[in-house]
């Protein structure tokens, strides 16, 4: 396996209105997490924390340069599994236990951390044979209808189950812009996973197509169009009819 040094581990790309997309380029798409970097006037907020094999505040000082909230979208471990090296960590009550107390089989790390996720290995002593996520107990819940308020831009909580419980997608309205986790990223989605809910799914899923959006960045994979997110759900309610 390749190794590369920490300081090529990470990949940020500025994209408008002050959002920054931060992911890990050595870890194999299906598995690679979107970090999304939003910044605010009065405080930034951090849209879930990636793998953890190398530490974003060592290798992306300016993340902490001003106040920052860590958000979980949900608690899986390619999610959060950085989300110990902030203070502020934010997660709805359903998943609260996850993030306190990750023990491989809860955050999926177990199922799914091997040779298959890696296109190449840090130059780190944290080898993934290794692998832990360490606990991040939050600071406090978010539940339906709690506004995050940055100062000047406000994205407001949507509780979406269906991939986990404690799913949570963050709705900026003014632009219309929809930040998703994993309920719906451009590529296959997770259904199966031990605590994911059909049924949950399709309220969310439903929820969102009701939703003006022009914008959303996913949890995984590429951003892409509102009305690619309606097409997308119209396929999803057609093949599980």
């Amino acid at each position: 396996m390749k190794i590369v040094s920490r300081d090529q581990w990470f990949e940020v790309k500025q994209l408008s209105d002050g959002i920054r997309l931060i992911h890990e380029p050595y870890i194999r798409p299906f598995y690679r997490c979107n970090l999304w970097h939003i910044q605010g006037r009065d405080k930034d907020l951090l849209l879930d924390s990636g793998s953890g094999l190398v530490s974003l505040r060592e290798q992306l000082p300016w993340i902490t340069e001003r106040p920052l909230v860590a958000v979980a979208s949900h608690c899986h471990f390619d999610h959060i599994a950085g989300h110990h090296e902030f203070a502020e960590r934010l997660v709805h009550p359903a998943e609260a236990d996850i993030l306190a107390a990750p023990d491989g089989e809860n955050d999926l790390s177990r199922a799914f951390v091997g040779d298959d996720m890696f296109e190449a290995h840090p130059d780190c002593p944290l080898c993934y044979a290794e692998y832990r996520v360490k606990a991040a107990p939050a600071t406090g819940m978010i539940e339906e209808g709690d506004v995050l308020d940055l100062g000047n831009r406000v994205l407001q909580v949507l509780h979406t189950p269906g991939h986990s419980p404690g799913g949570i997608s963050l709705y900026e309205a003014t632009t219309e812009t929809l930040f998703s986790g994993d309920i719906i990223y451009d590529g296959p989605l997770i259904e199966d996973a031990y605590h994911s809910d059909l049924n949950d799914y399709a309220r969310s899923l439903q929820r969102l197509s009701e939703l003006p959006i022009r914008t959303v960045h996913g949890g995984h994979f590429g951003s892409f169009s509102g009305e690619h997110l309606r097409n997308m759900i119209d396929e999803w309610q057609r093949s599980h009819a």
